[in-house]
């Protein structure tokens, strides 16, 4: 299932399936591929939300939390427009709040039948969303990461939130949806001012790694930008080329900010802090590698990018595996301890679990880090 990674980690490849009896799961009551597209479950559906859900002539998608958790539970929006789609219930669909824009880019939202609202409305999103706009709503959909189980059917497991999220609904609706591995949408990109910019200064033309510092938890999350610079320095002499580095900062006191560092020997650093999400977007694509910690910004990538084109997690405590999109491109090297919260569906905040060690982002040196990286750019599974 993985490979020997830095001491003490190990790589975890996104296309790898795990075998529903090599982790703690909660069987889904199903094999999905004994059950036809459209047809009634085995087991019994939730009556009353189908009854409200039948009902609503509106959807309205309100995220207004994380960035990561809003990403990752976007399949949940995914299964209920599914729904909607098999039983033939008309709706206008609209995504509201601060990742309207993102949404919008799945094309969850563009293909629905543009309808004048009428009757009555549902709400999906987290619960800071629902609170804001869900105080008309008959039915609200509250997608929350801590919710559902790791699921399994079919003989394996689906750790990954987006599969999560999707099948958690498909059981409550009672009918099984089309979706498939990997849940979870991508979205659209395309070109804007900031990839036309870079590229036209030559910050997108050769080897270009985008590296994640933003970051909600420094303390515990944070690779710093003088790891990643070291990275890039390893895996640029091994390629002998001149890399460009890209370090993506969080949001900056004074907004959007853009720094160039003195050249280095095979590294140029460019930090780019309080880029909006959706520049952000349309930027990866154009990056060769993208590595960052377990955040939203590094599950973006994941989402804009092709399948060639590695984005890398790291891991240090909580579950590489639940906390990943679920697309084969999306990687993970992770502790010890990671791989024993995804082993026992664990998470270290929610189960009150302290770490035996004191090892957080300094669990994954630069060097033997840069080993996996080149394996990934060299088309070398780790």
């Amino acid at each position: 299932m993985s490979s020997v990674a830095p001491p003490g980690a190990r790589f975890h490849h996104g296309s790898v399936v795990v075998p529903a009896g090599a982790v703690h799961t909660t069987p889904l009551g199903y094999d999905r591929g004994s059950v036809p597209l459209g047809a009634p479950l085995p087991l019994p559906a939730s009556a009353e939300f189908v009854h409200r859900l039948s009902g609503c002539g509106e959807v309205v998608v309100a995220f207004e939390g994380k960035l990561g958790d809003t990403l990752l539970a976007l399949s949940g929006v995914r299964a209920v427009l599914d729904w909607l789609r098999l039983r033939s219930v008309r709706t206008s669909v609209r995504a509201v709040g601060p990742y309207a824009g993102l949404i919008a880019r799945t094309g969850l939202i563009a293909h629905r039948p543009v309808t004048t609202p009428h009757g009555r409305r549902a709400v999906i999103g987290d619960r800071a969303g629902i609170e804001a706009h869900g105080s008309e709503a008959v039915v609200s959909v509250v997608l929350d990461p801590a919710a559902p189980p790791c699921w399994s059917s079919d003989g394996r497991a689906h750790p990954d939130l987006p599969a999560r999220h999707y099948l958690a609904l498909e059981r409550r609706l009672g009918i099984r949806l089309p979706g498939t591995a990997p849940f979870a949408p991508t979205l659209a990109t395309g070109p804007n001012d900031l990839v036309e910019e870079l590229r036209s200064v030559g910050w997108l033309g050769g080897l270009t790694i985008a590296a994640i510092t933003a970051t909600s938890w420094p303390k515990r999350k944070d690779y710093t930008a003088q790891r990643y610079i070291a990275l890039a320095e390893q895996i640029a002499e091994a390629q002998q080329a001149q890399a460009r580095l890209l370090l993506i900062g969080g949001n900056a006191e004074d907004g959007f900010r853009v720094r160039a560092e003195a050249p280095r020997r095979h590294v140029q650093v460019l930090h780019l802090d309080g880029v909006p999400a959706e520049q952000l977007a349309d930027l990866f694509p154009h990056c060769d590698l993208v590595v960052g910690n377990d955040t939203g910004l590094t599950h973006l990538a994941a989402m804009t990018r092709s399948p060639e084109r590695p984005v890398i997690g790291l891991y240090a405590r909580h579950s590489h595996s639940k906390w990943r999109t679920g697309l084969p491109h999306h990687h993970a090297v992770a502790t010890d301890l990671s791989d024993r919260m995804h082993q026992g569906d664990l998470c270290p905040v929610r189960d009150a679990i302290p770490s035996d060690v004191d090892v957080h982002m300094d669990a994954f040196p630069p060097a033997e880090l840069a080993r996996v990286c080149l394996d990934l750019l060299n088309g070398v599974r780790p």
